[in-house]
């Protein structure tokens, strides 16, 4: 089963790409599923039709639409570095949680809608349980910008995923979320380093990227997933 690109009218009149993947059998809940910053790529369509497969109807927006319609980029240099200038130059972080808002309100009439995300998507999911209204829980992987964004108090449950040794993301930084000892935020780091979810990252560490999954899974089941 896959999912299908579709397009979907955001918040300012822009017209943006969404993978849409619809659930197999009984349909758990919504799911809005955020892109590393190498675009909506041939591994966030996989994972979003893996989640699919758990019961979830996922909607991916491809979040750089407005500056480079169509990006999807590879993990070389060439290709970090134009996901680097997207995410941190080109596009305002701003516009990425309205467009994930506007997936949320999609969702949202047919039940419990939830966000999961990667790197860049890792630190969308933060915000989202933190300034976006009709998330029912989050999940994020290894976002940078969490640590920066770590005084605000989530409003849904959320967990974290890191690794330690990821190089981009300091110890230091990690340990400090969970110094804020939030209730509704628990932060799991693994032996793994960034990007260990992606089987197609030199880092992909397998053992990791499964117990993520699980406790990702066992989070949306305990809030009405």
């Amino acid at each position: 089963m896959t999912g299908t690109m579709e397009t979907m009218t955001m918040s300012d009149g822009a017209t943006v790409a969404v993978y849409h993947a619809h659930p197999s059998g009984e349909r758990r809940g919504g799911l809005v599923l955020v892109q590393e910053i190498f675009g909506v790529t041939d591994h966030i369509r996989d994972l979003c039709d893996e989640y699919a497969a758990d019961g979830y109807e996922v909607l991916a927006p491809a979040l750089f639409d407005r500056e480079h319609p169509g990006f999807e980029a590879d993990y070389s240099a060439d290709g970090l570095a134009r996901g680097v200038e997207l995410a941190r130059q080109l596009h305002p972080f701003d516009l990425s949680l309205k467009d994930v808002q506007t997936c949320i309100d999609t969702l949202a009439p047919a039940g419990p809608v939830f966000v999961v995300g990667y790197c860049y998507g890792g630190s969308v999911a933060w915000f989202a349980s933190t300034k976006l209204t009709g998330v029912a829980a989050a999940s994020g992987y290894y976002g940078s910008m969490i640590p920066a964004a770590a005084d605000e108090e989530p409003k849904v449950p959320v967990i974290l995923h890191f690794g330690r040794h990821d190089h981009g993301i300091p110890m230091e930084g990690v340990e400090q979320v969970i110094a804020k000892d939030w209730p509704n935020a628990t932060v799991y780091v693994y032996e793994a380093g960034h990007g260990f979810n992606s089987d197609r990252r030199k880092d992909y560490h397998e053992p990791s990227a499964d117990l993520a999954k699980q406790r990702t899974l066992e989070l949306f089941q305990a809030n009405g997933g």
